[in-house]
């Protein structure tokens, strides 16, 4: 691969914060290293300081690709609609509301020059509350492709908001596909089966903004489902065996129905993150 042009694809919808949404954006774009391609999906109508914020960016970024979808699609269509329409082969992925470092891609270029055979380059998110000093955890994901893959078989190995990856061997596992707040899990699994390679720089990439809602979104029936299917998914397809797949469903049945959210707030800060 030469051309290491790349697109940044997010999307956007209506409970989602214009200033922080402003401050994203351009988190992406004034980078060391620029993408010449950004690829906007407004999933669904939305209010009118998100309007002026869109209005606002066009403006300011003559690459910026707005894509309006008529109603909310959420997270899986809006995501395949801006990789579709994504000009460039890499892709980088960013989300509404986070912040990307100064030098996130620059650093991601230089490692797909370093390791040509890899598909998707991720790395670590900080977690933070109100301003980016106040640092509540790090997400540490392995750096090389067997580890990354051996830490599949019990948790995502990757930090989505911070991947950037190969258009065309994406496409060729299907894309995007809808699997309630997996489908970046779901994805990975599929590329791992596929043969595809990993590789996650060991060094912060993205701010993220969280907060308790974050967790009481990974509790309760509808998202310990999603994930119980998920593991059968991978049983299914030999990713792990039955006694694995059943330890990682009572441990999802624990921590995702049983613990209240503060609990399972302090079991994701404590066993989940450094």
């Amino acid at each position: 691969m030469t051309d290491f042009s790349f697109s940044v694809c997010m999307s956007v919808y209506k409970n989602d914060n214009a200033d922080d949404f402003l401050v994203a954006v351009r988190s992406i774009y004034n980078q060391s290293k620029k993408p010449n391609d950004i690829v906007l999906v407004v999933d669904g109508p939305i209010g009118e300081s998100l309007h002026n914020a869109v209005n606002t960016l066009k403006d300011e970024i003559s690459i910026l690709n707005v894509i309006w979808l008529p109603e909310n699609m959420g997270h899986a269509i809006a995501r395949q609609t801006g990789l579709d329409a994504a000009k460039n082969e890499l892709i980088a992925i960013m989300d509404s509301d986070d912040i990307s470092v100064y030098d996130r891609f620059e650093r991601q270029i230089a490692a797909f020059e370093q390791h040509p055979e890899v598909t998707v380059i991720g790395g670590l998110i900080n977690e933070f509350i109100g301003e980016t000093s106040n640092i509540v955890g790090t997400r540490i994901v392995p750096e090389h492709d067997d580890e990354i893959k051996e830490y599949m078989r019990s948790r995502c190995p990757m930090n989505l908001v911070t991947v950037m990856m190969r258009k065309s061997h994406i496409q060729k596992v299907g894309g995007y596909i809808d699997w309630y707040c997996e489908e970046d899990y779901y994805l990975w699994i599929r590329l791992a089966l596929a043969g595809y390679r990993f590789y996650n720089i060991q060094d912060n990439l993205v701010d993220v903004r969280t907060g308790k809602g974050m967790y009481q979104r990974r509790g309760g029936w509808r998202y310990f489902k999603s994930e119980a299917s998920l593991q059968f998914y991978m049983f299914k397809n030999g990713v792990i065996g039955f006694a694995r797949y059943i330890y990682n469903v009572l441990i999802r049945f624990a921590v995702q129905v049983m613990m209240p959210n503060r609990l399972r707030g302090w079991v994701f800060k404590t066993f989940a993150r450094s």
